[in-house]
């Protein structure tokens, strides 16, 4: 059996399979974002949400044969290096554990193990891509800089729009009134001092929700906004690209995961309008645009039996694409 942990900004999915590929329990819980929680609260999620796992599927922890844990923000301070790569071996001890960015679940779970770009956008933004033995990260610098089209990027726009909207620096749209009835401020300028007073990163980044509910409600500011988010992503990914040194004569694979690029929302739609574009136009070299073969956990479990010694069978992999989740 192979543990995979999905650690994200906001939400982290456990993921417990056997060797043939079926799914034996998930799990969630809150963030492994580290600059947020503390390594101490890092720790405390691991061993709580492997407890539970294991507990849901009726098997002690020590009958695991592999772990692996995606893990936001590693590899981005090497001041904390050593101590990140060693918390998975502390929550899980007695196995065969390995982890890396939480990026590389969903590269291993978007192309099914095979070369391509994954590219990323939930409450923050970054690709990984591989080619021919090569692997490159590129975006994910963090919210106060970087993460362009993330839902934290998206949201800062949005709330940015909304205090011209207030002052009379721009006209008022439906964003206006669903801002502050998301919020519950009394005053516009409450605001502020919410963000100020509650601004951590997931918080922050909960308020993209708005701003596409004012896209849907005929605002166009707020749906130039997801259409900027869109252009942003589509940078990483030829970025990323250029990075890889894939030849321009060749087709990339990517793929995408992530709540800001779910189906239901604008900002999938309008990358994959870009990406339509003639190939002058979209830039050099062409890039397919595939649905995820599996959700970034699933892939985490993929990357769990290699950490065991033991690549999961082409047909265990199969299974598991084919798994429904249900992270409670």
């Amino acid at each position: 059996m192979y543990l995979g942990v999905d650690g994200g900004g906001t939400k982290t999915a456990f993921v417990l399979a056997d060797d043939a590929g079926h799914v034996l329990a998930t799990h969630q819980e809150g963030s492994l974002y580290h600059p947020e929680i503390g390594l101490a609260g890092v720790l405390a999620t691991l061993q709580r949400g492997a407890a539970r796992v294991t507990h849901a599927a009726g098997v002690p922890a020590g009958a695991l044969a592999g772990a692996w844990v995606g893990l936001p923000a590693f590899g981005e301070d090497s001041r904390l290096q050593a101590s990140l790569e060693a918390l998975p071996g502390q929550a899980f001890p007695g196995i065969a554990v390995a982890c890396g960015n939480d990026l590389e679940c969903s590269h291993a779970g978007a192309l099914g193990g095979a070369d391509g770009i994954s590219l990323v956008a939930g409450t923050g933004s970054m690709t990984w891509g591989t080619w021919q033995g090569r692997a490159i990260r590129c975006g994910g610098w963090g919210e106060i800089f970087g993460d362009e089209g993330s839902a934290y990027w998206i949201a800062r726009e949005g709330l940015a729009l909304f205090s011209r909207m207030s002052d009379g620096r721009a006209e008022r749209g439906p964003l206006y009134d669903i801002v502050r009835a998301r919020t519950g401020i009394v005053g516009d300028l409450d605001l502020s001092g919410r963000i100020v007073n509650d601004g951590a990163r997931s918080a922050v980044a909960s308020h993209a929700v708005a701003v596409h509910e004012a896209a849907v409600a005929g605002d166009v500011a707020a749906r130039g906004i997801l259409h900027r988010a869109a252009r942003e992503l589509l940078d990483l990914i030829h970025a990323t690209r250029r990075l890889l040194h894939v030849p321009p004569e060749s087709t990339i694979v990517a793929s995408t995961s992530g709540s800001v690029l779910g189906e239901d929302g604008l900002v999938l739609p309008e990358l994959r309008r870009l990406l339509s574009a003639p190939a002058s136009a979209q830039g050099p070299g062409r890039i397919e645009l595939r649905t995820p073969v599996m959700a970034p956990a699933l892939g985490a479990v993929t990357l769990a039996a290699r950490a065991g010694g033991r690549a999961l069978r082409a047909d265990a992999v199969a299974r598991l694409a084919q798994a429904s989740l249900t992270l409670a």
